[in-house]
């Protein structure tokens, strides 16, 4: 017979957390949102710096470099979109725990940690992206090195 009052924690205990586990969180998400900025700040001066670039030499490899940089601005909002949304649930889910809901409190820390996984995975693919970009300059420079 099924147990009326049945419930996900009765298959898969919950650990038990209070209200200074999310709190752990607070210092992480608020020094990489600093580095997502940084990284933001980064790049629109080097988009404007492009932009003025182009607008004396029309050259199409700017273009590309700036088409590239666009794609990395998408991605930092994105980064700092879903850590913002992390310490979101990160204090919900403080507050739950404050009020005494505890499973509530459980789940808002889950999804902020979920959130917190999606916006590094975010960072690591801007990452890559940002590498990639600065090794197509070194082996351009390279080139031209050579050939001089």
């Amino acid at each position: 017979m099924i147990n009326p009052r049945f419930c996900v924690g009765d298959i898969i205990p919950f650990m038990e957390i209070n209200l200074t586990t999310p709190a752990l969180l607070f210092p992480t998400i608020s020094l990489l949102m600093l580095a997502y900025t940084n990284r933001f700040l980064t790049i629109a001066t080097i988009i404007r710096n492009l932009y003025d670039r182009y607008n004396t030499d029309k050259n199409e490899n700017i273009l590309s470099q700036i088409a590239n940089l666009r794609y990395r601005v998408h991605l930092i909002r994105n980064m700092q979109i879903f850590g913002v949304l992390s310490l979101l649930f990160c204090v919900l889910s403080m507050f739950a725990l404050f009020a005494g809901w505890v499973v509530a409190g459980q789940w808002s820390f889950a999804l902020a940690l979920i959130l917190m996984i999606v916006s590094l995975g975010i960072s690591l693919r801007e990452l890559m992206i940002s590498v990639g970009a600065l090794d197509l300059l070194l082996t351009d420079l390279e080139e031209h090195e050579r050939s001089a």
